[in-house]
């Protein structure tokens, strides 16, 4: 059948439908996040995406999945942090390489 290869187990708890429901939504704003061109905007859609998906490793007890959503949950936090505080800057060699890039 179409579901069961799709989902082997079909939630039947409150808290499983939500644990899917939170691992989808995360999968969708990690994938929009990559279409993003301000990178604000961007940082923190992979923010919360990440930390959706953190969320469904952790359900889930897959380490590997743990280390990659915190890991990347992190580094957008990171991101933004600097944007925020003014800290994260593009000189103008940087932009005139970017464009000759294009």
């Amino acid at each position: 059948m179409l579901l069961e290869s799709l989902l082997p187990n079909i939630p039947t708890t409150p808290i499983n439908i939500i644990v899917i429901i939170v691992a989808i939504l995360g999968a969708i704003l990690l994938s929009y996040g990559v279409f993003l061109e301000q990178e604000r905007r961007q940082d923190l859609v992979k923010l919360v995406g990440a930390t959706c998906l953190c969320v469904y490793a952790i359900y889930i007890e897959n380490a590997i999945f743990i280390i990659a959503m915190g890991g990347l949950a992190l580094a957008s936090a990171v991101e933004f942090t600097e944007i925020f505080l003014g800290l994260h800057k593009h000189n103008k060699e940087d932009l005139k390489k970017y464009k000759k890039l294009h």
